[in-house]
């Protein structure tokens, strides 16, 4: 239990010691503006602004209302959940492979660059990792022996999934079809398909509402092939990571290194470990069907597959990469028998470090780019990408939208974003100039970090200046027009 509890404290180290050192991103600015309504105000909102159900959104709520919608506030129910998912991994990895493969399944959970990512973002997918990997754990227990008791469990953690993420239902419905197949008795059947089932039918009409506000649009605009891609690359080393190429390959290894012990230990296993080939075997069908699911789901027009979507599996393949690697290891001598897990952990520890040193591999940073505005005085017109207005609205509050007509102004200012783009580091674009031509307009600062460019335009008298004539940004694309005024 020592080496569980050391590898919680790496976890939670990992999470807690850098939870505010990013900005918000836009999809945590539309959570803070969420926590920033009545309870009552956010359900109301939640339809319009959100694509996922609500249960995370009303525990972030009463979370904040303790420790407040600042960023550390706002991320730390994330990080409790993602060093919570340890010991779930731990337990999963013990069950199929004895405590060499839970202490190396602890580690990798405590390290995995993409689990460390999500549980410093205020949204759901740590809640979602953390019921996922419970789910399939009280999962196997409920078929090992099908009591009430464990039947009743897994139904009220599979609930909790779905009321997470929608995405989650490729997780809990092939276990809630094995439930059926395997569980005798009508009874046991009903006792554990109640609750995911009436949670399933509640969300129904949420899920088509939301549905309606095309959120999760922008997902569609990138080639399936690619996103397919990214699945596992995102799941080895996150989303960005120095020296990318050789790391992935390098993690690469390690997982095949890992598949490669585990098809050895399944062969090897004598009737003694029946049970643990057998939990074993279910667990790869089970990950297998939730990341496979979902292409399917295309057949009728739902396409919505990214790696964030289906994080739910990370854990289970994690503990069977655990599982794995431990059986490979046996094949050493001491003591080079943990040297294939010892790297694995030592490339996510390496990646999430390197990330936290280096802002290019970081979140968009809306709040460098909010003090780089400077002091405002009067009315400011700020062209900036698609989506600022909410990460923008939390860090400057006198921010609104500029749609139409015209504004009399000193100053515009240009906001414009690292490009993010597959096995490319981020840069912010460097224009020669500033699209907007206006005679009286000059530029008089030029602001440029890793993350960001800020350009500022400035004119002798006020100026007229149309919304229009700010439609373009610095990358070409088109902007969002927005006024900023003085407090």
């Amino acid at each position: 239990m020592l080496a569980l509890a050391l590898a919680c404290a790496a976890a939670a180290a990992l999470r807690f010691a850098t939870l505010d050192a990013q900005s918000l991103w836009y999809d945590e600015s539309v959570t803070a503006q969420l926590m920033a309504s009545q309870l009552g105000g956010m359900f109301h909102a939640l339809p319009d602004s959100e694509s996922t159900p609500p249960l995370y959104y009303v525990l972030a709520w009463l979370w904040t209302q303790l420790f407040g919608t600042g960023e550390a506030g706002l991320r730390s129910l994330s990080a409790l959940l993602g060093t919570a998912t340890v010991p779930i991994v731990w337990a999963l990895g013990r069950r199929l492979g004895g405590d060499r493969a839970a202490l190396i399944a602890a580690a990798l959970a405590a390290v995995n660059p993409m689990l460390v990512w999500f549980s410093q973002e205020a949204r759901s997918y740590a809640l979602l990792t953390l019921l996922g990997a419970l789910s399939a754990l009280l999962w196997l227990r409920a078929l090992e022996q099908p009591r009430s008791g464990r039947l009743v469990a897994w139904g009220a953690v599979a609930a909790l999934a779905l009321g997470t993420h929608y995405f989650a239902v490729f997780l809990v419905a092939p276990q809630a079809l094995w439930l059926a197949l395997r569980v005798p008795g009508p009874r046991a059947k009903t006792i554990a398909l109640a609750l995911p089932a009436a949670a399933g039918a509640a969300l129904v009409p949420l899920a088509l509402d939301q549905r309606s506000n095309e959120g999760a649009a922008f997902i569609g605009q990138s080639s399936l092939a690619t996103r397919l891609a990214q699945i596992p690359k995102q799941f080895l080393i996150g989303y960005d990571a120095p020296a990318e190429a050789l790391i992935t390959i390098l993690a690469a290894v390690a997982m095949l290194t890992a598949v490669a012990g585990l098809v050895l230990a399944q062969r090897r296993r004598a009737a003694p470990d029946a049970t643990r080939r057998k939990d074993t075997s279910r667990l790869v069908a089970l990950a297998a069907a939730a990341l496979g699911l979902p292409l399917g789901a295309l057949a009728v027009g739902e396409d919505h597959l990214l790696a964030r979507n289906v994080i739910a599996v990370l854990p289970l393949l994690l503990a069977l990469a655990a599982t794995g690697l431990a059986a490979a290891g046996e094949l050493l001598p001491r003591p080079a028998d943990m040297a294939p897990a010892a790297v694995a952990c030592a490339l996510g520890v390496v990646t999430v470090i390197a990330v936290a040193g280096d802002k290019a591999l970081q979140r968009d940073d809306w709040r460098g780019a909010a003090r780089a505005l400077g002091r405002i005085d009067g009315v400011r017109i700020v062209a900036a990408p698609a989506g600022a207005l909410a990460p923008l609205r939390y860090y400057l509050p006198h921010v609104h939208a500029f749609t139409h007509g015209a504004a009399i102004t000193l100053e515009v200012d240009y906001v414009a974003l690292a490009l993010r783009g597959e096995n490319t580091r981020p840069r912010p674009p460097r224009p020669a100039a500033a699209p907007l031509q206006l005679p009286r307009f000059a530029e008089t600062k030029r602001t440029l970090t890793q993350q960001f460019t800020v350009l500022r335009l400035r004119a002798h008298t006020p100026q007229p200046v149309y919304s229009s004539a700010v439609a373009t940004g610095l990358d070409g694309k088109p902007a969002t027009a927005l006024l900023v005024s003085r407090p």
